[in-house]
């Protein structure tokens, strides 16, 4: 192999991730600067790389997605599919054919195309990429609701299958040309849906089940994961069905049992996505000639348009209007529309079954992939605060490490910095309000680590280290919590001064506050408020207002609100 080619590939990574910083600094998505890289190192550009290996480029994308999809997966909590999943799979799958659908008559008035090939075009480019938004919304320190958040969440891992079906089946009938019927798509379609399915979460359960039973150096587990994943997603393609659902499914499976070294699992994979989307946009930034999206730009630009200002939010209105979403949320919705990584690698497959207008379709593509970049992609945070979709984040420990002991059972060693105003006076260590089943470790302070003692003095710089379980990490976030929200995350701010608990009437609340609330009956409770105005899926965040006072659901538990906060109403 010629090291001056390992030496120009290793250069692009250095220079991607030296400038990923910019990302959160300008507003734009980072993979936005992974794909402009790899341009300017490419054919036209200043590296002049000529990259035209397709073959190739489909396997990496192929195998990259993969990875991804696993990552999100296992990140993907159970609990958000008590408010996202019925909303988020009506998107992923009759929103996706909408937006297919109308992407795909608007290619064709544009273009004047086949109309085959025009709903190929909509195909490709009907699926979104949530792992872009997320990844841009974290970098500005934003916490959607969980009603917005677990959709888009749930969206992100179920409606590339979606897409990649439509594209499948299309390439397959215009390959054929006719010979193949409707029916042997829609039956290609149900065969991905099913084995894909099935295969994904009985490999799932497997991987689990494995890891838990076999005794592995630490640093071996992430790599056993990843493996099995692979493993999934290759054997699931080899029986006819969808990979790429049935990896994220494992993904959601083991994410969300108990897993032994879980923590560090998560840690190495957050950096193989890392490193997947990283090549993957390079390697498609070089595939790509800036010269060749020149004569499109014209048409490209107006389908990139319509497909943002148009086509999603009719998909989003049309689907998730029924589940009790508010048009602030419903709006931030449609405007997260990025395009991504997967519209371009499924403008790979046209390329690999030697369709005449290919190239072409690859460059639509890529050019509506760049312009949702910089328009959406820029805006989502200023976006996101503009319509109050924050709600106060949970404290997170700087750092996670598994104790791979029997005896510490599901403990791990959780490092909190204490950051912030409200460590600024020191306190006694036994002043501190700390779940069951836990123990401080010790305090790291000037490089030094001093053993636990009551009477210890705690302060802003030290570092609390506590052995605890993964459920007591919520209640130790609220009280080790280094980061300072925004004044009006404040929890005061936020929620009000006062809280109630679900159950008290409106009667009740009437008479100890002096409120009236003429528009519903007194022995309506506060969790019934929620359930009627939220088509009984609340969240923490939720605003009922009556009157002169606004309540807030400060806490929910199994689709109901358990605490409420109350505060005026402004004026």
């Amino acid at each position: 192999m010629d090291p001056y080619l390992i030496l120009i590939g290793a250069a692009m990574l250095v220079m991607s991730i030296l400038l990923s910083p910019l990302s959160s600094r300008v507003g734009m998505p980072v993979l936005l600067i992974f794909l402009v890289v790899g341009m300017i190192m490419g054919e036209d550009g200043a590296g002049g790389i000529r990259f035209d290996d397709f073959e190739l480029a489909f396997v990496i994308g192929n195998l990259a997605l993969a990875v991804i999809l696993l990552d999100g997966g296992m990140r993907t909590r159970a609990e958000t599919f008590r408010v996202g999943l019925k909303p988020a799979v009506m998107l992923a799958t009759v929103g996706v054919f909408i937006t297919a659908a109308l992407a795909g008559l608007c290619a064709w008035l544009i273009f004047d195309l086949h109309w085959m090939v025009a709903l190929l075009i909509g195909a490709i480019i009907s699926s979104t990429d949530a792992a872009a938004v997320f990844s841009l919304l974290q970098g500005h320190g934003l916490h959607l609701n969980e009603r917005v958040s677990a959709t888009l969440e749930i969206e992100s891992g179920s409606n590339d299958p979606m897409a990649i079906f439509l594209t499948l089946m299309l390439v397959s009938l215009l390959s054929a040309n006719g010979a193949s019927s409707l029916a042997d798509g829609l039956l290609m379609l149900v065969r991905q849906f099913g084995i894909g399915t099935l295969v994904g979460v009985l490999g799932g359960f497997l991987i689990v089940e494995v890891t838990n039973r076999i005794r592995l150096t630490p640093a071996l587990y992430p790599l056993m994961v990843a493996a099995a994943g692979l493993c999934v997603f290759a054997g699931t393609n080899i029986l006819s069905g969808s990979g790429f659902l049935a990896i994220y499914l494992a993904g959601v499976i083991v994410g969300n049992r108990p897993v032994r070294m879980m923590p560090m699992i998560l840690q190495v994979h957050d950096g193989l996505a890392w490193l997947a989307q990283l090549c993957l946009f390079l390697m498609l930034g070089l595939l790509v000639s800036p010269s060749d999206l020149l004569p499109l730009a014209g048409g490209g630009l107006i389908l990139a348009l319509t497909l943002i200002f148009v086509i999603r939010p009719l998909a989003v209105f049309s689907t998730l209007w029924p589940f009790g979403f508010n048009r602030r949320e419903l709006f931030f919705i449609s405007w997260v529309g990025l395009r991504g990584a997967v519209p371009i690698v499924l403008a790979l497959f046209p390329i690999m079954a030697g369709l005449p207008e290919a190239r072409d379709i690859f460059h639509f593509a890529f050019f509506i992939v760049l312009v949702s970049l910089l328009v959406q992609g820029t805006s989502l945070a200023p976006l996101a605060r503009k319509l109050n979709l924050e709600v106060p984040a949970t404290g997170e420990p700087y750092r996670r490490l598994p104790l791979d002991v029997p005896a510490a059972g599901d403990h791990e060693l959780m490092l909190f910095p204490l950051r912030g105003d409200h460590w600024q006076d020191p306190r006694p260590l036994g002043r501190l309000s700390l779940p069951d089943n836990t123990a401080i470790a010790g305090i790291f302070r000037h490089r030094e680590c001093l053993p636990p003692a009551p009477d210890l003095q705690i302060s802003q710089g030290d570092v609390v280290a506590v052995f605890a379980v993964p459920s007591a990490l919520r209640e130790l976030g609220k009280s080790l919590s280094g980061k300072q929200a925004p004044r009006h995350l404040a929890e005061r701010a936020f929620f009000g001064d006062f809280v109630l608990n679900g159950d008290a009437l409106l009667g009740d609340v009437e008479q100890v506050y002096g409120i009236e609330f003429d528009e519903l009956p007194p022995e309506l409770s506060l969790a019934e408020c929620f359930a009627k105005r939220t088509k009984g899926h609340p969240v923490v965040g939720d605003k009922v207002t009556l009157g002169p006072v606004v309540l807030v659901a400060r806490a929910t538990e199994s689709d109901r609100v358990t605490k409420v906060g109350l505060k005026m109403a402004e004026s």
